[in-house]
């Protein structure tokens, strides 16, 4: 419109009619409309994820892995550029893995504490960390069964089975069954074979 008028205000002042100003602002618009560039093409629709899933992994979040070296950093952000907030520094430590970003999963330890760290510093092999001091380890999944092994809190042990209340753990040469209310690293209903 503003175009129009622009035309229309140069045509009056060269004495030209006003038909003859509109004439020419509609053959301005049909030649504007031909020289404007073709729609793009639509771009396939963006992969929607589903909650309690990963969009790069297609594995259920939140989910336990452990820190496969002695040292990672965690960030701030899902990059290299992004500040580091934490550093891990136990090899086979559990976390927990809250999001995921392209090669960068969001984790956090037993206290919370983490931030974005990068997929080749983290491991499938299933750890847990004991978070009860003296915690007892039996022989068999049950509160009658002999104890065979205590561990302080800290200790981590390597998860070997889980059924819904117990896991028996490989830690330091001892296995044993310890109950899920003493340990981190396993959810609540998780069941491992």
């Amino acid at each position: 419109m503003r175009r129009f008028n622009r035309i229309l205000a140069i045509m009056l002042a060269l004495g030209a009619t006003v038909s003859g100003a509109v004439l020419m602002a509609q053959e301005t618009e049909t030649e504007t409309a031909a020289e404007a560039p073709k729609s793009q093409p639509e771009k396939p629709p963006e992969k929607q994820c589903q909650p309690d899933v990963g969009c790069v992994t297609n594995l259920p979040l939140p989910r336990y892995v452990s820190l496969k070296g002695s040292e990672g950093n965690a960030r701030r952000g899902p990059g290299l550029t992004h500040r580091i907030d934490w550093v891990f520094t136990r090899a086979g430590m559990p976390l927990k893995i809250t999001a995921e970003f392209e090669n960068w999963r969001r984790v956090e330890d037993n206290e919370g504490a983490g931030g974005w760290v990068h997929y080749s510093l983290l491991s499938g092999v299933r750890t847990v960390l004991v978070t009860l001091d003296m915690a007892e380890f039996r022989d068999a999944p049950s509160e009658t069964a002999t104890v065979v092994a205590q561990a302080e809190m800290g200790v981590i042990g390597r998860v070997q089975a889980c059924t819904l209340d117990w896991c028996r753990v490989a830690l330091d040469g001892q296995r044993g069954w310890v109950q899920k209310s003493a340990v981190w690293g396993v959810k609540s209903d998780e069941q491992i074979d």
